[in-house]
Order: C-alpha cells, then structure tokens, then sequence
C-alpha cells in the first residue's frame, strides 16, 4: 500500500527520532558503569551534543538551502585551515591528531568536512552543465576534493579520507557524467593498489591484513574484529537483553561505545533489534533518493544525492566493520555511536534534507 503524501512527510524526521533514542539507549548499554572503570556519563554528553545538534538542524530547516549554497565556499576556506591547523598543533589521541580545541570543546574538522564538500561541489557543479562543461568542470572538482583529502590523511584518518572519493563521483553520475568515465576511474584506482600499499601506515596495513584474517594477530589487531563478531553471534535472534551483553558490559569489545556500538546493539538487541535500526537508517536514505528523483532542481538533486551517499558509506561501511565483512576504518555510525562533531554534522545534514523535501521549488 503506497503511503500518501501527507504520512510521508512524517517518515523522515519520525525515522530520525527513533534512531536518536534508540542511539541513546544503546549509548547507556554500551558505557554502564564507565568507560574501562572511569565514571564518564557519556549519555549525558551525547544528549548535549544532540541538542546542539538539533538547534543547528533546525537553523537550517528554517532558512533557504540556496544561502547555504551561497557561503559554501566561504565554509571550504575555512575548513581547510582547520585542517591546517590540526596538523600543526593537535595533539595525538589514539594514534591520530584530528581534533582542535576551542575554549575547552574538541572540533574534529575532518568530519565537518563531509557537509562542506557536500554543499561546495553542490554549488559548483549546479552552476555549469555537463554538456558545455566538460573535463574541465571534472578537473576542478578532483582539486576541491584533493586538498582535504590529503590533509585528512596526514592525521593520519585513511577512512575519512576515502570516504569523499564515491561521494564525487556519486554526485557527478547526477551532474551528468557517464557511468562508463566513473567505472574506468574505479579500475584505474584498482590497479594502483599496490602503489597505495607502500604509502600506508604499519597500522593500517595491520587492519587490512587481519580484515583477511583475524587469527594472525588475535590479541592485537585481529582483537577487537574477532569480539565484534563474537558480540553480534551470541545475541541470536531476540537478543541477550539491555545491560545484559557480556562482550560489552565486561570491555572485551575495545571503543564499544564509538566505532563498534553496533556490536553492542546485535549482542543485546538481537538480529530483530539490528534489522531495526537497519530499517530506520533505510528510510533516511529513501527519502534522501526520493527527494533527488523528484526534483527538478539540480542543486537540490545534488545535495540530496550527496547527503544520501554520505549516509549510505558510513552505515554500510560501519556494520560491515563490525561483522568482519570490511576492514576496520574507524567511521561511526550515524546517530548511534558516541561523538560531538559527527553527531552535530549529521543532524545538519538531516536539517538539509528535510529542508531540501519541503522546499517547493
């Protein structure tokens, strides 16, 4: 039974309030009794965040996406001297220095990043046609995205990094560029693998090496992987219960409450609370696609099909981290895992969208 037009419009922001409470409630499983003994509420600090967040969102709901579009530009200027200024003076946390503070609150610019791309080649690629454009309009597009991509990488953050790549293309496959030019591109990337080989961190090629097999390294890089996937077997079908998962409630599951939270939720929640959250994170990105089908408008179509692509990665990329299924890159998954910067971005995005699905031009 198709649904009508006026019950559609509630999927969007009911799907996006499901999938914060349920985050929160996976958030207070994850983090009961403290992170490794420590007494840290991160419930308390996400439900900040979040209303941080949904300030923002709403700003953004309330005025013209065009004028966001207008100040994209001024907004790339600007993260990219973040991202400068995380390589010369953050400090390392983690192996990585990708966080810059300001009066005492942590701003990770790399993730701020994935809105301003979005909106900056939204905006670039809406002002010319493909037709009269051509590779030059392309050529320019790489350069946009090469800078942050590099800075992203000497944090060193190899998942953020990669993650703006499909996000171009996804949106120059809307612009009007043809599949063949995007799959070529693929493959061309493809056999140069052995050239990015040697330019990777030891512990990113750790990753990749226990990705094909935990069991090299099982109590160190292979670790956490070989739990995650222990943490989502033992729940079976309905699950251990809240506050009930053994992998995560006695810390055998390393970042738990960040990166691998999804684990969390399949030991505790079962496949039928997995399917859920699963289900709710589809409905995101249908009404994202759905909102670029109908429009007319390139700009809007642009930024829907970006913003969708955006939330496609990091939720396929984030499960099939924890089911073994992808190498472990570090990405969170939207809404859930614990972290201001990725919570406030994603929000933002979400205000975008349903700006972009009530806007009538």
């Amino acid at each position: 039974m198709i649904l009508s037009e006026r019950k559609r419009s509630y999927l969007l922001p009911s799907a996006l309030i499901l999938l914060l409470i349920l985050g929160c409630a996976a958030l207070y499983s994850a983090s009961y009794g403290g992170e490794s003994g420590t007494k840290i509420n991160y419930v308390a600090l996400q439900l900040r965040w979040i209303a941080i967040g949904a300030c923002l969102a709403g700003l953004v709901f309330i005025i013209n996406y065009k004028r966001l579009l207008e100040l994209s530009y001024l907004f790339y200027a600007a993260n990219l001297i973040l991202l400068l200024i995380v390589m010369f003076i953050a400090q390392p946390k983690l192996g990585a220095a990708r966080w810059v503070s300001f009066f005492g609150v942590n701003c990770q610019p790399s993730e701020l990043m994935k809105l301003v791309i979005i909106l900056t080649l939204a905006r670039f690629l809406s002002s010319y046609k493909y037709k009269e454009a051509g590779a030059g309009c392309v050529a320019v597009c790489l350069i946009l995205v090469f800078f942050p991509v590099i800075l992203i990488l000497k944090q060193p953050d190899l998942g953020t990094s990669l993650i703006f790549i499909p996000i171009l293309f996804a949106m120059l496959y809307i612009w009007g560029i043809r599949l063949r030019y995007i799959v070529l591109t693929f493959i061309s990337g493809a056999a140069a693998a052995p050239l990015l080989w040697t330019l990777l961190k030891d512990y990113q090629k750790q990753r990749l090496l226990v990705f094909i097999n935990p069991d090299i390294d099982p109590l160190g890089a292979g670790y956490t992987i070989i739990q995650s996937k222990i943490a989502i077997g033992s729940g079976g079908f309905w699950g251990k219960g809240l506050l009930r998962g053994s992998q995560g409630q006695l810390n055998f599951l390393p970042e738990h409450h960040t990166d691998f939270i999804f684990s969390c939720i399949g030991e505790e929640w079962g496949f039928i609370g997995a399917v859920i959250v699963i289900l709710l994170f589809f409905i995101i990105i249908w009404e994202g696609l759905n909102i670029a089908q109908r429009s007319e408008n390139m700009e809007k179509k642009l930024l829907a099909v970006g913003i969708s692509t955006l939330f496609v990665l990091h939720v396929v990329i984030n499960i099939c981290m924890c089911i073994g299924l992808m190498p472990v890159v570090g990405l969170p998954l939207p809404f859930i895992s614990y972290g201001g910067s990725h919570i406030i971005v994603f929000l933002i995005l979400a205000g975008i969208l349903l700006n972009l699905k009530f806007d009538d031009s």
